[in-house]
């Protein structure tokens, strides 16, 4: 049986989590407030449930995570990279290249990116993301701590990625793509930018193929709980700019 949290019950050690079952599973209840949020990503806590489902608390064992000296590229990748980098480019230069539509902005679009994310998808229905985790991390927003990660092609939406950042860590959400790869430049601009302030980890909470493809692996919680006591007290990064990816 594992514990239900009221308003103000605190989580109960990561330990505690389960094994069996439901591996991970840590406690389910209280709410999606920022003041909570942040208090479960502090203590390597995040929240994943389905509709119709209380909210339910996770710390998985092992924990998926990306480290950002380790992010792949595929070649296929790295030509959309370089056009996208152009078109931004000749923004800066005056300059007109063919498919000069594109370009990628942080922070600019957060709950369209999130709703994009929580929008039914081809392969199967939409995400777990609800309306009470929009406002849980919108609020998160604009205090500062949730950030997003878009790619536009003449005006509109195509591609984005969303997460939490506390001091040095990242914490990834979710990521959408509505041309093909476009959710992997989010990322890769995403992880550029954070390897250039010092933000050595992202966390992808659980295993998949995916994930794994672009350079994500499996390492012990106790390991992953390790690096975050540190890099939550490093200084926060102040200014959100795009640059260019690590590998164009």
């Amino acid at each position: 049986m594992i514990p239900w949290l009221e308003a103000n019950t605190p989580f109960p050690d990561v330990s505690e989590a389960l094994t069996t079952d439901a591996p991970g599973l840590l406690a389910a209840g209280a709410d999606l407030s920022p003041r909570r949020l942040l208090q479960a990503y502090r203590n390597g806590i995040f929240p994943w449930f389905s509709e119709g489902q209380p909210i339910l608390w996770w710390s998985t064992d092992p924990r998926m995570v990306l480290h950002t000296d380790a992010f792949k590229i595929s070649d296929s990748l790295k030509k959309t990279l370089r056009k996208v980098e152009r078109a931004r480019t000749a923004k800066t230069t005056g300059a007109e290249p063919a498919d000069s539509g594109w370009d990628v902005r942080f922070d600019s679009a957060f709950e369209q990116v999130m709703r994009a994310c929580a929008a039914p998808r081809k392969d199967g229905p939409g995400t777990w993301i609800s309306e009470d985790i929009i406002a849980g991390y919108g609020g998160l927003h604009r205090m500062g701590y949730a950030h997003s990660s878009e790619v536009w092609l003449d005006g509109e939406l195509v591609g984005g990625a969303y997460g939490v950042c506390i001091g040095r860590m990242f914490y990834g959400e979710s990521m959408f793509a509505r041309v093909s790869d476009a959710s992997k430049v989010a990322l890769a601009y995403l992880v550029a930018f954070l390897r250039s302030h010092g933000v050595r980890m992202l966390d992808c909470q659980q295993e998949t193929g995916h994930l794994a493809s672009l350079g994500a692996k499996p390492i012990p919680r106790s390991q992953f709980l390790e690096h975050l006591r540190h890099a939550i007290t490093e200084a926060p990064i102040e200014h959100w700019e795009v640059a260019p990816p690590l590998t164009t």
